[in-house]
This record gives structure tokens, C-alpha cells and sequence, in this order.
């Protein structure tokens, strides 16, 4: 993968430069060949299922674990045989691993006490990134006391008061419920704003890496499928990887596509850019748009209803074959009557602009 401009537009000495990464666990490659450049002050995230390899990347940034191949440089300096110590990074993990015995401020303040930082400075700087973080008033308490949200916080400024060149996040949410996990997404994208220093996020959730991230990486058997920003990842997919897992898409393949788009191959449609109307008589969901020329339209059967509140997902059997899934939210409708839908005859409608022709997975190695 070519480098790319930073999400500002700008060229400069990458914050993080991956050149041909490979990781290998005996016979198990992790890792299979990544280039890669992050740029200073960016938050990146890498977005891919359990085993991709993304946390694997993640380690060989910091220096836990050694690539089998390739480099690793940071601010233009090569650190791929440096311990972890010696590189400028810090990183925050699930477990957020504090101190029991420790306050909080003792707890921010370990990583300066260990490079023999002075008293007073320690004190100033941590105080600094309790500030930062808005638990300023929690110093003196037990982190043992503290609620999910508050000791995520507190790792977070254990890690920003050695002030790394880049903080590596892996998958530092996912311990905690959703509605909390929602708003620490907010926190953490604000956070980084203000400190400015380079975030690399590691996550298997969508939703996360379109809500905080400056660009995403989607990675998939130890390779990166796409690198774009989060509406270019979701918006115009790159591989079917990459439709199917982020977000929710719909594919449109063989002899289904023929019949519906007038054109073989694999295309996606995101489940909200449809719309959906009943065939003869019976309620309406919502009205469909007129169709016309820039409109595409198939007809169906709703198989199943999934009522979720603001939203209700219906999947649909089409007559020319396969399956797509319609969001529609539910502005004047309840449960109730969009679970009377189910076997319903249907029409779905889309705009033709938002059909993405997906590329062959073979396409996208050439060149490699």
C-alpha cells in the first residue's frame, strides 16, 4: 500500500511508518505483510475481528513482540529491535492494569517515580493529566473505588503524563456497558483533540472506529483490506471484507445482480439508502420515493422484522433471489405494526449513486 497524505492534507515524517510488517507464531503467520504510515496527531484506528492480527500490529508498535519481518519507525527513527522502554509510546489496555493498593494520583504517578522523576514535577505533571482526563478531585482515592468509566480515565492519564509521541489503545472500551462505552467514545475523541498527540486504536467494533477516528485501517487474515477515512471506508467499500464488516451491507452478486442492476459482478447497498413499501393492500411503514430514472427498484418478501427502537431492520427475500436488509426508523410506527409486516409482499427502491461496485479481492493485489 502506496503512502498516503495525513488527514490534514500535509506530508511530514509519520508519527508511525510500517514497512513490509510480518509476525509469525510458528507455522500461524499474524501477520502478513503491512505498509503502513500514520500521521502525527491522528487518531488511527485499526478495525478488524478477533485474530485479524490488528492487536499483533499493536504489540510490535510498542515493542512487546518482535516482527519476523520488516520495520518499525517512530518520528522517523527506526525502533524495530528497541525495547519498550526506549521507545517514545505508552499503552493503555482493557484491563487498564492499576495499581490496587495505590490512589489515584499515586497510580498516574508511577511511570515518573520509575524514571526518577523529581517530587515536585511529578506532582505538577499529574495533576496536569487528572486535569486532562476531569478527575482532578479523585487523586486521593482508592482506584479500587472508582467506577468503570473513572479507572479507564485513570489509565489514560497514567499513559499521557510520560508524554508519548503516540498512545496505543487496545480495545481500552470494551470492558465496559454500552451506554458508558458510548460516552467514553466522546471523551476520548475530545481528549485527543486537546492533548494532540498521535492515537492508534485498536478495535473490533464498527461503531467505535467510525465515531472517533480520524482514518481506518480494516484488518483481515493479517492484512489491511482498506485504509480511508471512517465515510470512505463505510460509503465505498473496497473489498466484500470490507462491506460486510463495517457496518451492515448487502451484496448483490451473480445472476441476482444481472436481473436487478443490469450488470454481473458484486455490488453493495447500505440497509438505510433503501426504501420500502408494501405491494397491494395493507399498512405502510413509511412512504417510498417515487421511483424514477436514477431510482433502482426489486420486489420481495420480508422474511423477518427486528424491531429496535428507533430503528427496525426488515430482511427481505427477493424474487430475483438473495436476501437485503432495509433500516427504516420508526417515526410512526410501533412494534406492534411493523411486526405485522412479516410475509408481507414488498418493493425496495434505491438511488442508483448508491450502489458500490465492490472489486474482486484479486484486483487489489496487483501491484503488490
Amino acid at each position: 500500500m502506496s503512502a498516503e497524505p495525513d488527514h490534514t492534507g500535509q506530508r511530514g515524517i509519520p508519527a508511525v511508518r510500517l514497512s513490509g510488517l510480518r509476525k509469525s507464531f510458528g507455522p500461524v503467520e499474524a501477520v502478513a505483510g503491512i505498509d503502513l504510515e500514520i500521521a502525527d496527531g491522528e487518531f488511527f484506528t485499526m478495525l478488524g475481528p478477533s485474530g485479524s492480527g490488528k492487536t499483533t500490529v499493536l504489540r510490535m508498535i510498542a515493542g512487546f513482540d518482535l516482527p519476523t519481518a520488516g520495520t518499525v519507525n517512530l518520528g522517523g527513527r527506526d525502533v524495530t529491535r528497541l525495547a519498550p522502554f526506549e521507545r517514545e509510546v505508552n499503552t493503555v489496555f482493557q484491563d487498564y492494569a492499576l495499581f490496587p493498593h495505590m490512589n489515584v494520583l499515586d497510580n498516574v504517578e508511577y511511570g515518573l517515580r520509575v524514571r526518577k522523576v523529581g517530587k515536585a514535577e511529578r506532582r505538577q505533571r499529574a495533576g496536569q493529566a487528572l486535569r486532562t482526563v476531569r478527575l482532578e478531585e479523585y487523586g486521593s482515592r482508592k482506584s479500587t473505588a472508582l467506577s468503570g468509566g473513572q479507572r479507564q480515565r485513570v489509565a489514560l492519564a497514567r499513559a499521557l503524563v510520560n508524554r508519548p509521541k503516540v498512545l496505543l489503545l487496545d480495545e481500552p472500551l470494551g470492558a465496559l456497558d454500552l451506554k458508558l462505552r458510548e460516552e467514553m467514545q466522546v471523551e476520548l475523541k475530545a481528549i485527543q483533540r486537546d492533548v494532540g498527540i498521535t492515537f492508534v486504536f485498536v478495535t473490533h467494533d464498527q461503531e467505535e472506529a467510525l465515531t472517533m477516528s480520524d482514518r481506518i485501517a480494516v484488518v483481515n487474515h493479517g492484512r489491511i483490506e482498506q485504509v480511508g477515512a471512517p465515510a470512505d471506508v463505510y460509503e465505498r467499500p473496497a473489498t466484500a471484507f470490507v462491506a460486510g464488516f463495517v457496518g451492515t451491507s448487502n451484496l448483490l452478486t451473480g445472476a441476482t445482480a444481472e436481473k436487478i442492476l443490469g450488470r454481473d459482478g458484486v455490488f453493495s447497498v447500505r440497509p438505510e439508502k433503501i426504501s420500502l413499501s408494501l405491494v397491494g393492500d395493507g399498512p405502510r411503514p413509511m412512504d417510498a420515493e417515487d421511483a424514477s430514472g436514477s431510482e433502482i427498484s426489486a420486489t420481495g418478501r420480508i422474511a423477518e422484522v427486528i424491531y429496535a427502537g428507533p430503528a427496525t431492520r426488515f430482511v427481505v427475500d427477493l424474487d430475483a433471489g438473495e436476501r437485503l436488509v432495509v433500516v427504516q426508523q420508526n417515526q410512526q410506527t410501533s412494534s406492534a405494526e411493523v411486526a405485522a409486516l412479516r410475509e408481507h409482499a414488498v418493493r425496495l427502491t434505491w438511488r442508483a449513486e448508491h450502489v458500490v461496485a465492490v472489486p474482486a479481492h484479486e484486483d487489489l493485489r496487483k501491484g503488490d
